[in-house]
């Protein structure tokens, strides 16, 4: 009753045997898969996570900087300003881990919440009515009387460069571990677990447990196993060519370490901007939202004062440049990758599976 071994010569096999050899030859397809695909997902993993770190690391850098440009130059709304610098670096957190959001609308969200603090403590120091309505006003108005001039446009346009292809790759990165993973439970089907089982475990059957597979047969039972598979070769060789072009892009044009620590600077800029055209700025914010209460004896507008570039920027251009390393040795290790889908079934087949060194081999019927 045999439906795979069956031979002219007396068998020591069963059907139920059978069955085991099936389930066993699943298990081992898959582990095969998973040894074979181990490396390759260990670098991307590893990519992942180190440009993880290196962009927390650095977001930490571009934030404390932000920061501390409040602290020194802008300190009668340091305090306030401090939730719309953290809510401005979550959100670039988010859009570059792949959220459904913008830069853009990052940024502008971000200036609308600095405008109202800008003109209550920087432009009029002297209000001391700052309601609700009146502020959310003050957000809105910034939209129509752009206060920072180019400068949050700039902004944008700086951090969408470089922000886009950091997020591109990340979400590529993803992807690749996604595939792989798909690649690894991909089912057998019930033609390829039956080939797998005349090719490894009916020799068994007539006592033959130590000869193994002739390697031409093996290719073609592995070849025709994991069809499915190799289709994926074309899409994996171009997914490596988006890779490479996405690591060059973010270590030219794009370069995301320096977009991120010019943000102080280009916040600084708009500062100064608004604080230079106060007295416009509050001509047109008294038309649109009234005049708020001030104080006895108006204060005169804080002193503008212009920002030095702070020099901490050793510990930055150390992990800039592991960055830059790191992006290399990864891009050179997936470029040989490139035939990966191509190659399954050669290096399944180039190991302890199949006979090398003997003159005798089981070719599916016989010892050959």
């Amino acid at each position: 009753d045999l439906q795979i071994c069956q031979h002219r010569a007396p068998t020591c096999c069963t059907k139920k045997m059978e069955e085991s050899y099936q389930a066993a030859v699943r298990r081992e397809r898959t582990q095969s898969i998973q040894a074979l695909n181990f490396e390759l997902k260990y670098m991307i993993v590893g990519h992942i996570t180190a440009f993880q770190e290196a962009f927390e690391s650095l977001l930490r850098f571009a934030e404390n900087r932000t920061s501390s440009l409040f602290e020194k130059a802008y300190r009668p709304m340091a305090k306030e300003a401090a939730d719309p610098v953290k809510e401005l670096f979550t959100d670039i957190s988010l859009y570059i881990l792949g959220a459904e959001t913008t830069v853009e609308s990052a940024v502008l969200r971000f200036f609308d919440s600095l405008f109202p603090l800008v003109y209550s403590r920087l432009i009029n120091p002297g209000i001391t009515d700052l309601s609700e309505d009146y502020t959310e006003c003050l957000r809105l108005t910034r939209q129509d009387i752009n206060p920072f001039g180019h400068y949050s446009k700039n902004m944008v346009t700086e951090l969408s460069k470089s922000l886009w292809a950091s997020r591109m790759l990340s979400q590529a990165l993803s992807l690749g571990i996604e595939v792989i993973n798909t690649t690894e439970h991909a089912a057998l089907t019930k033609e390829c677990s039956r080939a797998l089982v005349k090719m490894q475990y009916c020799p068994h059957c007539q006592g033959l447990t130590l000869i193994r597979p002739c390697v031409g047969y093996c290719l073609n039972v592995m070849r025709g196993c994991l069809a499915s598979v190799s289709e994926l070769d074309a899409q994996w060789r171009e997914f490596i060519s988006t890779l490479e072009y996405l690591t060059n892009e973010m270590a030219a044009s794009h370069d995301l370490e320096i977009a991120l620590s010019g943000i102080w600077n280009s916040i600084n800029e708009a500062i100064l901007h608004a604080q230079l055209n106060g007295p416009q700025l509050s001509a047109t914010v008294d038309k649109v939202c009234g005049q708020p209460k001030q104080q006895e004896g108006n204060l005169s507008s804080a002193n503008i004062v212009p920002v030095k570039e702070v020099t901490e920027t050793q510990t930055f251009m150390m992990a800039h440049t592991s960055l830059n390393n790191k992006r290399r040795e990864f891009i050179s290790y997936m470029k040989r990758s490139r035939t990966f889908y191509a190659s399954v079934a050669e290096r399944l087949c180039d190991g302890d599976l199949v006979m090398r060194d003997s003159s005798t081999c089981w070719n599916g019927e016989d010892v050959v």
